[in-house]
């Protein structure tokens, strides 16, 4: 009994601590992510071009259009990724041969980051979709009335389009993500037990990075299908990508979703570790 209880209790840290670096991300990378959109789904040519544009349109809070859905939605997506990664981490270590209580390896870590997209792709897919088609529509609309207008066109078909692409880019990418994350943290944290907000913040930033130059292409083709009004695959969509721009058009905008992932990644990262090391304290 007692160890069940430890599970929940250890599952209500990971979701609770994951929530608040959800948080964390969106405050700080929500205008780069409006920028990184606004360039895939051809709005404008360049960043400044977008930047400009939007501060004249919208003034400062125009970068956080739309910040609604990735505020309801990227807190509960956090809070599951997070949780997924804790419990991909104790399904891979159950499975494995050897003491239980030895490191994973970097593969194991990996697994247990794919694993972690799979429940968080059932939140990610609909709120990004809502995300998407408010941040290319012109006029300020609502998160209530996008979705309103989503569900009319296609019920929740429509609300769910891109989950395949949404799943196919966030396996991999948290794989990478996670991987990348423990790897430097445990390479510049040294044998200290305690936390190193410098080796977190820049291992988060860091594995930021590398998910994104991962798994950018995707993205891409994700943006594109999440915003046409068209039905298509993502293999139509990626065609039609590259019949119109070759394989630069599948990397429009990853200027800003470089610059954005750095600073929001580290601020989840941090979020996260922060707020487990308070809940460990209290709870």
């Amino acid at each position: 009994m007692e160890e069940v209880d430890s599970i929940l209790v250890d599952n209500v840290k990971s979701f609770t601590a994951g929530g608040f670096g959800g948080i964390c991300a969106v405050l700080t990378g929500h205008p780069f992510d409006l920028t990184k959109v606004l360039l895939q789904t051809n709005q404008y040519k360049s960043s400044m071009e977008a930047i400009s544009s939007t501060l004249k349109s919208h003034g400062p809070l125009g970068f956080y259009k739309g910040v609604t859905s990735p505020l309801l939605g990227v807190t509960p997506m956090f809070a599951v990724s997070f949780w997924g990664y804790d419990l991909g981490k104790r399904l891979v270590g159950s499975a494995r041969k050897g003491p239980k209580d030895a490191p994973l390896t970097i593969g194991q870590i990996s697994a247990a980051g794919f694993f972690s997209a799979i429940p968080t792709t059932l939140i990610a897919a609909p709120f990004e979709r809502v995300k998407v088609v408010m941040q290319v529509t012109k006029e300020n609309v609502s998160f209530l009335d996008t979705v309103k207008k989503l569900y009319k066109e296609g019920g929740l078909r429509s609300i769910f389009k891109g989950s395949a692409a949404t799943l196919a880019r966030d396996g991999p990418g948290s794989a990478v993500y996670f991987a990348t994350y423990e790897f430097l943290k445990n390479r510049w944290s040294g044998k200290d037990s305690n936390l190193s907000i410098g080796a977190i913040t820049l291992a988060g930033g860091f594995a930021g990075v590398a998910m994104w130059t991962t798994i950018f292409p995707v993205d891409t083709v994700k943006s594109m299908q999440q915003s046409s009004t068209l039905k298509s695959t993502m293999l139509q969509t990626a065609k039609r990508v590259y019949t119109a721009k070759g394989v630069p058009g599948f990397f429009p905008g990853i200027g800003p979703a470089l610059a954005r992932s750095f600073p929001a990644n580290a601020a989840t990262f941090l979020g996260v570790e922060l707020a487990r090391k308070a809940l460990d304290s209290w709870l």
